[in-house]
């Protein structure tokens, strides 16, 4: 893989990114975090490795219940990000590979697949459904706030960068959301008018309780 696509995505989302008094904030992780994110470094304390980050080099672990392995570099990973309004993350896909329908609250995400054929797809606030077949060199865009997903069609394991207009999205999976929570079965079942064995399997393969 060469440089040039990850680039290109770095490029595409700098221009979100929000201006500031001062030339960087580099996260201080030893500071409290507060609502507008990370404290910043003192510049003296500021080194070249903050601005660096080498583990979206390396392939994540697809062994789990989605077959997917997702490194981020999010401004909680990579402190030289901290405020500068752009994120970055792999994630890899082995055969039947799946991101789950989610949603990113703080910002639109942009996907790239370097390696390998998926169908991604998002629906909009009107329950119209976007679906594509994406090959190598594709990229695909879901707006911020949007429930979204995407899934490995081919035989062979896929790559995909996707980059984000934050620092800090934000990720919300709703298979997680009702199965991995307490969320009572019965109001679940009220909800969404799934059956209550299915609800109490879900919860059981995902962890969730009551």
């Amino acid at each position: 893989m060469t440089i040039f696509p990850i680039s290109f995505i770095f490029f595409l989302t700098l221009s979100s990114s929000y201006a500031s008094v001062q030339d960087f904030c580099v996260a201080d992780y030893t500071a409290p975090q507060g609502p507008a994110g990370y404290s910043c470094k003192t510049p003296a304390n500021v080194k070249v490795d903050d601005f660096v980050y080498t583990a979206l080099g390396v392939a994540g672990n697809t062994s789990n219940i989605n077959n997917l392995g997702v490194t981020t570099a999010f401004a909680a990973q990579f402190p030289g990000l901290n405020g500068l309004g752009l994120s970055l993350v792999r994630a890899d896909f082995a055969v039947g590979g799946v991101s789950p329908i989610h949603v990113h609250r703080g910002a639109s995400e942009l996907i790239l697949v370097v390696e390998g054929t998926l169908i991604g797809g998002f629906i909009d606030s009107n329950n119209k459904v976007y679906l594509k077949t994406l090959k190598k060199g594709d990229i695909m865009i879901f707006p911020q706030g949007l429930l979204h997903f995407a899934k490995n069609k081919g035989d062979t394991p896929a790559l995909v960068f996707a980059a984000f207009n934050s620092e800090n999205p934000g990720v919300q999976l709703l298979e997680n959301a009702l199965f991995q929570s307490d969320f009572p079965t019965e109001l679940i079942a009220q909800t969404t008018l799934l059956d209550t064995a299915q609800i109490k399997k879900l919860k059981g393969l995902l962890g969730g309780t009551n």
